[in-house]
């Protein structure tokens, strides 16, 4: 299997976890969200921050638009979410909650998308042509 096709295939799942995560969010209602961000110290307006960018980035990577761009914005909310929620949980959890192991696994998927070419199979690489990241 040529590594394009694997690229193609992170970028997808990655993606569709986003979006699953975004319509989560806007099916539990922001302003619960908002109230459970409170809960545990996270300003509440952060919700309708994180949702729409869920959503909207689940969707560009999925079409492979601005892939190193949402792929870093991502990065960034995931070690928001680790940082503020799930570290003092640990890496596996605690029991009643989540750790934060799936965050690292996204980041390291997100960072790879970050920095490596486009595919054929993308938005990216049908606008803006061939990236190389070797230089």
């Amino acid at each position: 299997m040529k590594i394009s096709v694997v690229i193609t295939i992170m970028r997808v799942v990655l993606g569709i976890l986003f979006l699953a995560h975004g319509i989560s969010k806007f099916q539990m209602g922001l302003d619960g969200v908002a109230g459970y961000f409170q809960s545990i110290g996270i300003p509440g307006f952060m919700a309708y921050l994180v949702a729409p960018i869920e959503l909207v980035g689940g969707i560009l990577l999925i079409v492979g638009l601005l892939t190193r761009y949402v792929s870093i914005v991502l990065i960034v909310i995931l070690l928001g979410a680790i940082f503020t929620a799930k570290l003092s949980l640990g890496l596996l959890g605690n029991g009643q909650m989540a750790g934060y192991e799936l965050d690292l696994a996204y980041i390291v998927i997100a960072l790879y998308l970050a920095v490596a070419d486009r595919t054929r199979w993308s938005l990216d690489h049908l606008l803006f042509g061939r990236r190389s990241s070797r230089r």
